[in-house]
């Protein structure tokens, strides 16, 4: 295990550093009804799979680069979850067999992704970062359109007020459908008002895509990020984001 920073400074008042051994995200439960059970404010370390090294790669799949479909930006994949998607240039993208996440003061994981990449990393706090999107497991939910709004709240939870000092709002999921062949069905939410307990302490949001992979299972794709401070990501770039969501086969 290679002990690394904790993700989204952000979201604390004190960063915690660490390393943390994540189940697969499959076994991590969702929070039930609309509003988020109260935790401590410390985010989780991200860990890198049991074996598996932290440093970034090219995200090879069966020694054969899957490119960007959206000219300059990197491509990210998820051969677990079976998609792809794209980001910009100046984000990080992660080895694709790294799981990171949230997890609550006393050490137990709130939530966690696999095949993910992350926006300024570093730029509030040395083990920090703005924005980070992935994908995780969704088996077990009632629909794709619950699970994305259970998902949406989830982690606007998780990263930026487990503390429960702001406003929770959330939108019902509605169809979605990228312009690569992904559909199912997509819901937001946000925090605002949160506490301000240092500079890197901001409101935040997040997006959530449910969708049923290659394999037939239930996956979702989450994107959370910082709101209220210069050079946030704006929603059009989430959008063009969104927008490059793609189901990969099976190999």
């Amino acid at each position: 295990m290679i002990a690394i920073g904790a993700a989204v400074a952000v979201v604390a008042a004190a960063v915690v550093t660490g390393v943390v051994v994540l189940k697969d995200d499959d076994e991590q439960p969702a929070a039930k009804g609309g509003d988020p059970k109260p935790a401590s404010s410390a985010p989780a370390a991200p860990s890198p799979s049991q074996g598996q090294s932290a440093a970034p790669d090219d995200n090879p799949r069966d020694g054969e680069a899957v490119k960007p479909v959206i000219d300059g930006w990197k491509v990210v994949v998820n051969g677990k979850r079976h998609n792809a998607f794209d980001v910009p240039a100046d984000w990080t993208v992660r080895s694709p067999t790294m799981s990171t996440g949230f997890e609550s003061e006393d050490g137990k994981p709130l939530v966690t992704m696999s095949g993910n990449a992350v926006y300024k990393d570093g730029e509030c706090a040395k083990n920090d970062h703005r924005a980070g999107a992935g994908t995780k497991g969704a088996q077990g939910a009632k629909s794709e359109g619950s699970a994305a709004e259970i998902e949406s709240l989830n982690w606007v939870f998780a990263a930026f007020d487990q503390k429960k000092t702001g406003r929770f709002d959330t939108t019902k999921a509605k169809p979605f459908k990228s312009d690569h062949g992904i559909t199912g069905y997509t819901a937001s939410a946000t925090v605002t008002g949160v506490k301000k307990t240092d500079k890197c302490v901001t409101d935040g949001k997040a997006f959530a895509v449910t969708y049923k992979d290659t394999s037939g299972d239930l996956a979702t794709w989450i994107l959370y990020a910082g709101t209220g401070f210069d050079g946030e990501l704006p929603d059009d770039t989430i959008k063009k984001i969104m927008s490059s969501l793609r189901p990969l086969q099976s190999s």
